[in-house]
């Protein structure tokens, strides 16, 4: 019996809360196991807003991460939850590829997040959905000059190819390269 793919769908990237291994420049300020209870927490915490808004509205979940295994992941959100490991390659390249495998599915409104969104709100992933009824391309801008949240309702590898990840102008470079291809943002 085949499946139908959700209209919406939310994606969040996260990594395995592995001592030692995740927000390493805080380890000096927080301890290994200090810098990798922050990363479960905000993780949990956007898993919890997230089904607060599958609560509120007809959303696919999926998990991306980086470290640990399936078998962790399963451990550590238990085993209802679609978690799948991010792709090889940059920030971008795994960004690419996520978006790439939901909307093959046929999904219509793709929305991606990190788990690093202490602010992040239901109603703000809300907002970004009905947004892309709108819209081409929804951008959560940071204070640091990239943004935390990005939604697409088609394939465009060009957003996530030659950007200054990490920087202080990834925002600023994707709205120009939007702005080229012609998207309504």
């Amino acid at each position: 019996m085949n499946k139908t793919p959700p209209h919406e769908v939310l994606i969040i990237f996260t990594r395995y809360p592995e001592p030692g291994l995740v927000k390493t420049r805080l380890i000096p300020l927080l301890g290994e196991a200090g810098a990798a209870d922050l990363q479960r927490r905000m993780t949990e915490h956007v898993l919890a807003e997230a089904g607060q808004l599958a609560r509120q509205r007809s959303i696919g979940l999926e998990v991306r991460y980086a470290g640990g295994d399936a078998g962790k992941m399963r451990q550590w959100l238990g085993p209802g939850l679609n978690c799948r490991p991010q792709a090889a390659g940059d920030l971008g390249s795994k960004m690419d590829n996520a978006f790439r495998d939901a909307l093959a599915a046929g999904t219509k409104n793709v929305v991606l997040v990190g788990s690093d969104c202490p602010g992040l709100s239901a109603e703000i992933l809300a907002a970004a959905f009905t947004a892309l009824d709108q819209t081409d391309l929804v951008l959560g801008p940071a204070r640091d000059g990239g943004y935390y949240l990005i939604g697409l309702k088609q394939g465009m590898p060009a957003l996530f190819t030659d950007m200054p990840w990490s920087s202080g102008t990834v925002l600023a470079a994707t709205m120009s390269r939007a702005a080229a291809l012609g998207l309504r943002v």
